[in-house]
């Protein structure tokens, strides 16, 4: 969850560090703080808040001239976010400098240990203790930084990554991984490390994976990369497909908007080259048909909107394919004991491809012996790696915390997948129709966003309401409890979504004069009985006083006489509509946070990958 850089080289280590640390704030933004190598000497700077304020912090105090220097910005876990807990974390000597990101889960037997031999911590954090662990062993293993690591990781319970200077060792890095991310950027003459590529991404496209329990020792010439028993290992490298540009704000006044734009090219990349004479092409997919025929059960394990994702999947999944489908939660998957196979089809969702929660899910789901299938946008990331087959988003990067571009394009890589199995299975569905469907998405999406002016004229007539409610039917539900969770994150106000059915169970009683109320209206042709239901409820809301704000196809007039506001969306299969009826939820949320002065790319108390469990 939290931003990490390293850096030997050429350039100025200090504005490499800083302008990494941009690009990964919304990675964790409680503090931030670097440390450089100068003159056998660490010099640190770190502040509580936001990043401008470590920027402040060293524009009054400047730092020496370095070409080897780490940086972090923390989302807190032990310790509040005060200058003292912020990272880098030194040694008592001052000689060794660590930040890290994930929790030590035996942080207090370390630390009772070393208060026993006498040394003063001074921050509340767990990473501190390893900063002083890493500077005690190290003369046992003369001094040998990385061997010191290794030791060190070897003490260690939990999930980390950890990235260490030394004041003598002027020209080197060292990095260690543990389920957490960590990448290494290869650039010429200066090498990078960070918990993403974006860091580096300004400096070279050129990546290097590293693998769990690995070590890696950074130098301005050189890559060495070894497990934590110190023997060498071999690495992947790979190319970034997109630039820097691509994660920069290109005239937007937020990234959120930017990203919420580039929704209908985000569909476009994730179907490119996926569909071939009304077929879909899944050409990284690697089960073969037999193995995919004898699946005879899906689950689908995800966290917050990539959970809305899966289960947008299952509707479609069992009506393409009839292999039964369940969706978990991945946080609560493996503390169940669900019932797994050799026959079961794991997929897990996630856009950083390093959500704890769901990496634990894989691993549980693969110790049963089921295949697992991830699907995610982070090329090199952990889970990926630990799967048995992959699809990519292609979405590009996703800067602003509260996903929207990862959302649609994870729903049309669920669909992709959905219809090459039922391909496989040889469904008797007219699959071509379907596919050229799916394939049309792209520019209906571009539609939406053209008509999104009365959506941001409604935030406005709702700023004040002091809660917000969705329903819908069907996969309108999954739309619902998405519309919902962007209102909570951007706006920190209440909002529930429900299945539109269950409004009479309990939840009318919330209803009362004025409160708004969402309301995804099925397609009346494609799901005339569905649409018959969900306009008998917004009667029911509209009846107690409520505001009803419908989400409706063009054509669609049955809703009118019942709806105090209509968004229209293009006409499309019911089952594909949330591609097109969750963006004016995402631009409501997205007004409403602006409007009440809200910073939308950076909510409180939120990470965009959330590393531990």
């Amino acid at each position: 969850m939290c931003g990490i850089v390293g850096y030997v080289g050429k350039q100025s280590a200090l504005d490499v560090i800083v302008a990494g640390l941009r690009r990964l704030e919304y990675r964790g933004y409680d503090s931030a703080g670097v440390a450089v190598v100068a003159n056998g000497v660490i010099e640190t700077r770190k502040k509580a808040g936001k990043l401008i304020n470590l920027e402040n912090e060293i524009e009054s105090t400047p730092l020496t001239q370095s070409h080897t220097g780490i940086g972090h910005t923390r989302w807190a876990t032990h310790g509040g976010p005060t200058d003292l807990n912020a990272h880098p974390h030194l040694s008592e000597d001052k000689k060794v400098a660590v930040i890290h990101n994930g929790i030590i889960e035996n942080f207090s037997e370390l630390r009772t240990e070393l208060i026993a031999a006498g040394i003063k911590l001074q921050s509340d954090t767990d990473t501190e203790v390893v900063a002083h662990l890493l500077s005690s062993i190290l003369p046992s293993v003369k001094n040998d930084l990385a061997e010191a690591m290794r030791k060190t990781c070897g003490r260690l319970r939990g999930a980390f990554t950890l990235v260490a200077a030394h004041a003598d060792i002027p020209d080197l890095v060292v990095g260690a991984r543990r389920n957490s991310p960590l990448v290494v950027g290869r650039g010429e003459n200066e090498n990078f490390l960070a918990s993403d590529v974006s860091a580096f991404i300004a400096h070279t496209r050129n990546a290097i994976e590293l693998g769990q329990d690995q070590v890696v020792e950074l130098r301005a010439d050189s890559i060495r990369v070894t497990d934590f028993a110190g023997k060498e290992v071999a690495v992947t490298e790979y190319e970034v497909t997109w630039d820097a540009a691509a994660a920069e704000k290109g005239g937007f006044d937020t990234f959120m908007l930017k990203e919420i734009s580039e929704q209908p090219k985000a569909v476009a990349d994730t179907l490119l080259g996926r569909i071939k004479n009304n077929r879909v092409e899944l050409d990284e997919m690697k089960f073969s048909a037999d193995e995919l025929r004898s699946v005879d059960k899906i689950i689908i394990t995800a966290c917050g909107t990539a959970y809305h994702s899966g289960l947008i999947a299952k509707y479609a999944i069992e009506r393409w394919t009839r292999v039964p489908c369940e969706v978990e939660l991945a946080s609560e998957f493996r503390y169940r004991d669900p019932i797994l196979d050799k026959n079961t089809l794991v997929i897990a969702i996630s856009q950083s491809g390093e959500t704890m929660d769901t990496l634990m899910a894989i691993r549980y789901a693969k110790e049963q012996g089921s295949r697992v299938l991830s699907i995610c946008n982070t090329q090199g990331s952990t889970m990926p790696r630990e799967s048995d087959a992959v699809i990519y988003t292609h979405a590009g990067p996703e800067i602003a915390v509260a996903s929207t571009k990862a959302f649609l394009t994870q729903v049309i890589a669920v669909y992709m997948f959905a219809l090459f199995l039922a391909q496989v299975h040889g469904s008797e569905l007219d699959l071509e129709a379907l596919v050229g469907e799916v394939a049309d998405m792209s520019a209906k999406v571009d539609l939406v966003l053209d008509t999104m002016q009365p959506v941001r004229d409604l935030a406005k007539q709702y700023m004040n309401a002091s809660s917000v409610l969705f329903i819908g039917r069907h996969v309108g539900y999954p739309v619902a409890l998405e519309g919902a969770l962007k209102l909570k994150e951007l706006a920190y106000m209440h909002a529930e979504g429900f299945a539109a059915g269950e409004l009479k169970h309990g939840p009318i009683a919330l209803l009362e004069d004025g409160l708004p109320v969402f309301v995804i209206v099925p397609s009346p042709t494609d799901s005339p009985v569905l649409h018959e239901k969900i306009v008998s409820n917004i009667q029911e809301v509209r009846a107690r006083g409520a505001h009803t704000i419908v989400i409706a196809q063009e054509g669609d007039e049955s809703v009118v006489p019942f709806a105090h506001h209509i968004i229209r969306i293009p006409k499309c299969p019911s089952l594909l509509q949330p591609v097109v009826a969750t963006v004016p939820l995402q631009v409501f949320a997205c007004e409403m946070a602006t409007l009440k002065g809200y910073d939308v790319d950076q909510p409180r108390n939120l990470a965009k990958s959330v590393t531990v469990e």
